[in-house]
């Protein structure tokens, strides 16, 4: 029966070939497109599921709760760890992980280096892999790092290092300027999909842990990880908990109610309030975001499937008649007719696959990620493609099938039968939903791509045209050194100022600090401190509003502070807080005075208000330095930077970047979605176009016979036009009314999660009419007037 089911399918199918394309080519384009989004939620949600206690593994993390806000860390004190492991009786291991970086050489026999690279380095304890099981390839989880200066390697590394991972077992590197590690084991390589990018992990009795004692200082980069105990839940630790916060934080009178909770491994990649090691978060809510657009898409694909099946019905309605008269039962009919769509959604489905292979590369470069399609490597994938395939072929042919099924035998044979009302109430509903759906994306693609010219053309309130960032070392004899190449690069032609820095005006490193006014104890909020020298004004083309720059100096003298400061501290003139002592905690301890006010500039992304901010000089903190070019000798100035960094600096790594590139980066996760909604509008764009072209196309040749006599009676060309263009027109323009709201509150949502964002105003929505209508019209037209200008007689003779 199937056998013959499917012969009569590919026989109709090749019978309507037109129509049998456009199916095919929407739903495979559909069908692709979902694809790609599965491969990319599945890798996403597969992020740290791989280890064997996933359930059991929870992070601490820390809180701060202020009158005007909260704010969060990944990071603990480094005393918590031991206070943890001795204090909560229901975790099985506790384990600190520490992120450091640094030079690492490798040397030959000879002594002299053969690998000089700057590599991210992390500290752990042996009870780290009893937390995460990781595959070894040589050395003992227990043993490798159970003494100081151990280290063990990932498999590239060590073959990076060594040439081979059993060549690097009891070889050394040098980390720093003086400390030999002995690799004493090699593991396999994280997975791509892990928040753990461990590379060179190096023993925590290396780490000198016992300097950091203060329960109030926090670095993001310091994490520890806990796994409970086989039958423990979280909600069994919660008394534990609060005893815990209150004797390490409430009884130390920690400041602005600090406190430490347990945060779910699987929560880590989806939780941006916190981040993790790896630098890579995606919120559910983007996750949920992608899922709806391919939901988007193969509904689109099949509402074109349901459309050109449901208006050919009435071609085929003599063939049902006859069958239903030779005794075919109804369900033999559905049976039949669910073949052909289960038929072109396979070959749909063939397709797609192709398409999907040849879109992944592309797919990797947007996102930097390598994402493997491969069905046997990823049986979930298989078996989501035939899901959606069973899903498809029942979404886009059983209302085909009922419709067609249901014919009379006496009016289908007579070939009397027409399209009901009903269904042609449906088809039109279908049409509205099908460009609704796609309105709303091109609102949402125009607005994004609006509020993404905005970032880029907004003034930051400082200078980042031809700035590069340098690296330089920290060390004592390298700070020697600041002076003389400062003086060399000066000369270098086209290098026209340079400032050494903690960070450009615009950098996520941020650090924070409690602080007295006056002497007096501020509770309200916390001040970003940066640490600069006098040069960094000018360099950045920062503008004073009151007061000056501090003087040249290694070490703090000064406060310059900006207007955002003063608007937090209810200070209306700025002159008003110069010469005030100001007392920043992490900064030094000492009274400072105020000696200048810029004005603001965003510190942060533009999603973010711009922070109360306090610059000062401390040359033991600069990390970079701040050069500015002439455009005419970028080129080769920045070589001879290069050439004179290497030669005043040869135990280290030169690195360098424009600043106008690293703001950007801020940015990447919008410059994606832009990408993301500008193809998936294009292809839910080219999906309902030429799903309504076939519709087009086939209500011209069911009123071929009206249009000749039309024409007969006098019609011209573009009133024929006119009627058989104006109900489509109708459709769409009813589209953009359900459309316009939707989009609205979807635009504007997105749009607040940023604090400096463009004008939502009425243009993106009368645009996206205007090119729904414009392509509406092109593509109906072209049918409609291929139709009006047919010859009349042969259409008459035909009928």
């Amino acid at each position: 029966m199937f056998k013959l089911n499917l012969k009569i399918a590919l026989r109709n199918l090749w019978k309507h070939k037109a129509y049998t394309f456009i199916n095919i080519v929407g739903l495979s384009i559909g069908l692709a497109s979902c694809i790609l989004i599965f491969i990319f939620i599945h890798y996403q949600l597969s992020f740290d599921m791989g280890f064997k206690n996933k359930d059991r593994i929870y992070r601490v993390v820390t809180n701060w709760k202020y009158s005007n806000y909260n704010d969060f860390s990944k990071g603990v004190p480094v005393p918590l760890i031991a206070a943890v492991r001795n204090e909560f009786e229901g975790l099985e291991k506790v384990a600190a992980i520490i992120k450091r970086g640094g030079i690492i050489r490798v040397k030959d026999d000879g002594g002299r280096d053969i690998i000089k690279t700057r590599e991210t380095v992390y500290y752990t304890e042996p009870d780290y892999f009893d937390i995460f099981d990781m595959s070894w390839l040589f050395g003992k989880p227990h043993q490798a790092l159970s003494q100081p200066n151990t280290v063990v390697l990932s498999e590239t590394i060590a073959r990076k290092f060594f040439g081979s991972p059993e060549k690097a077992i009891g070889k050394s590197i040098l980390y720093g300027d003086n400390i030999n590690l002995k690799v004493t084991g090699v593991f396999k390589d994280m997975p791509e999909s892990s928040s753990f990018p461990l590379n060179i992990v190096i023993s925590y009795q290396t780490f000198n842990s016992k300097k950091y004692v203060n329960w109030d200082s926090v670095s993001s980069e310091t994490e520890c990880y806990v796994l409970l105990k086989n039958g423990v839940s979280l909600s069994d630790l919660q008394i534990t908990l609060a005893q815990f916060n209150k004797k390490y934080d409430e009884d130390k009178k920690i400041n602005n109610n600090q406190t430490n909770t347990f945060q779910e491994l699987k929560d880590i990649h989806f939780n941006e309030r916190y981040g993790n090691f790896a630098g890579t978060t995606i919120t559910k809510k983007e996750i949920y975001g992608l899922a709806t657009i391919g939901l988007f898409l193969i509904l689109t694909a099949c509402i074109n499937f349901i459309n050109l099946s449901t208006a050919q019905s009435v071609m085929r309605s003599k063939e049902v008649g006859v069958r239903k008269v030779m005794g075919s039962e109804r369900k033999q009919l559905i049976l039949q007719f669910l073949t052909e769509t289960f038929v072109v959604t396979i070959l749909a489905m063939l397709i797609a696959c192709v398409l999907t292979e040849l879109a992944l590369p592309g797919m990797q470069n947007l996102f930097k990620e390598h994402i493997s399609f491969s069905l046997f490597g990823h049986p979930v994938i298989f078996v989501f493609m035939g899901v959606l395939v069973i899903l498809v072929s029942f979404l886009a042919g059983f209302y085909p099938a009922m419709v067609m099924s249901g014919f009379s035998p006496a009016l289908a044979i007579k070939n009397k039968v027409t399209a009901n009302v009903g269904g042609l109430n449906l088809r039109k509903a279908l049409v509205v939903l099908q460009f609704s759906i796609t309105i709303i994306l091109i609102i949402g693609t125009l607005v994004i791509m609006r509020q993404m010219e905005y970032l880029r053309q907004k003034p930051l309130g400082f200078n980042t045209d031809a700035v590069t960032m340098v690296n330089i070392p920290g060390g004592n004899q390298d700070q020697k050194k600041y002076n003389t190449f400062k003086e060399r690069a000066l000369q270098i032609p086209g290098v026209r100022m340079l400032s050494f820095c903690q960070n450009a005006p615009l950098s996520d490193d941020i650090t924070t600090s409690s602080f007295n006014y006056n002497d007096r104890k501020n509770n309200d909020f916390e001040i970003r401190i940066s640490k600069a020298d006098e040069n960094y004004f000018n360099l950045f083309d920062l503008k004073f509003i009151a007061g000056k720059a501090f003087l040249k100096s290694d070490t703090i003298n000064g406060w310059v502070v900006n207007e955002t400061f003063l608007k937090k501290m209810n200070i209306s003139n700025p002159q008003d807080v110069l010469g005030k002592m100001l007392n920043a905690i992490n900064g030094n301890g000492s009274n400072i005075p105020i000696v200048g006010v810029v004005k603001d500039f965003n510190d942060k992304s533009l999603r973010e208000d711009i922070s109360p901010l306090a610059i000062y000089a401390e040359k033991s903190e600069y990390y970079k330095a701040a050069i500015k070019i002439d455009r005419k000798h970028l080129i080769p100035a920045m070589k001879n930077l290069e050439r004179l960094w290497n030669n005043t600096f040869p135990d280290n790594v030169y690195n360098a970047s424009f600043l106008s590139d690293d703001i950007s980066n801020y940015y990447q996760d919008e410059h994606v979605m832009s990408i993301l909604f500008r193809v998936f509008t294009g292809v839910i764009i080219f999906i309902s176009f030429i799903g309504l072209f076939g519709l087009i196309s086939f209500v011209a040749t069911q009123r071929t016979k009206e249009i000749a006599i039309r024409k007969v009676l006098g019609a011209s060309t573009m009133e024929l036009v006119k009627m058989l263009n104006g109900s489509f027109l109708l459709m769409v323009f009813f589209a953009n009314l359900v459309a316009c709201p939707l989009a609205y509150i979807f635009v504007s949502k997105w749009l607040s999660g940023f604090a400096y964002r463009m004008e939502l105003n009425i243009w993106p929505f009368i645009s996206a009419m205007l090119i729904s209508m414009l392509i509406t019209l092109i593509t109906v037209s072209v049918r409609s007037y291929k139709s009006a200008i047919a010859n009349m007689i042969d259409a008459l003779k035909y009928e």
